[in-house]
């Protein structure tokens, strides 16, 4: 299991050129054992966005298995790797295990400051929306995700998908929870980020597509703002357009958090 700080990786799969989360991983893997592999994770995480608890699984020889202390072997990759990215866990699995295809959720945390002034130490790992937010109205735009239902209004497309094909998806839970702090809504008022009100979003599915998480974000924020009422969620849903929905919400507020197996 991984933690990274997404912010300065072009997100978490390999990428010819790029710094990613699994290139750095693979890299230090391959120095190890002298050896080519494949890192498979739970979620590939976009540019920006950071983990908590992202699962990976890599295969190796078996005379290598033998001889490993996974106790020595987390301590070697995270002094190759950290600190922006940080082996929580290493387990023996079995071969029939997969990150990805053996995940039966995913829990994605997203998190916003509802001030009109930022923090230094926040704005890495936060949306600052200036505007007040009506809480209410994005708890109830939560309602209609709940289920399973055609994602496409809130996800990029794959390459090579068809453009009517359904993206199904099953959302388990979907909320939000506050600090409960000072209500901020005169911008012209300078608080101190300890009176800023702390918004966190999260969603449990079976899966996610590309960008889902964040495009509902933005919508959801949209309806807190006042540009979109609550009830319009339904309909955004069965429209299964992109256009329909608001844009997504910036990368470094995104959290992959747990994976259950």
């Amino acid at each position: 299991m991984l933690a990274y700080d997404g912010t300065n990786f072009h997100g978490f799969a390999q990428q010819k050129g790029l710094r990613t989360v699994c290139g750095e991983l693979v890299r230090a893997i391959e120095q190890v054992f002298a050896l080519n592999t494949e890192v498979i994770c739970a979620g590939r995480t976009d540019k920006g966005v950071h983990a908590l608890g992202q699962v990976v699984h890599f295969d190796l020889p078996s005379i290598e298995l033998e001889r490993i202390d996974l106790t020595r072997l987390a301590r070697s990759l995270n002094a190759m790797i950290g600190p922006e990215i940080s082996v929580l866990d290493l387990k023996y699995v079995d071969k029939s295990f997969s990150a990805r295809h053996s995940a039966k959720s995913r829990l994605y945390r997203y998190t916003i400051v509802n001030s009109p002034v930022t923090s230094p130490f926040m704005y890495r790992y936060a949306w600052y929306v200036e505007q007040s937010l009506d809480l209410r109205a994005m708890i109830l735009g939560c309602d209609a995700l709940i289920g399973e239902h055609d994602f496409s209004s809130f996800c990029k497309r794959p390459p090579g998908a068809g453009s009517n094909d359904p993206i199904i998806r099953q959302v388990l839970r979907a909320g939000w929870t506050t600090n409960g702090a000072t209500k901020i809504g005169d911008s012209s008022i300078t608080w101190p980020i300890e009176f800023a009100r702390t918004l966190n979003f999260e969603i449990l599915a079976s899966s996610f597509c590309h960008q889902m998480v964040r495009s509902v974000v933005g919508t959801l924020v949209a309806m807190g703002a006042g540009k979109r009422k609550a009830g319009e969620m339904t309909a955004i849903i069965r429209a299964k357009n992109r256009a329909v929905a608001e844009p997504p919400a910036p990368p470094q507020g995104l959290y992959l958090v747990e994976v259950a197996y």
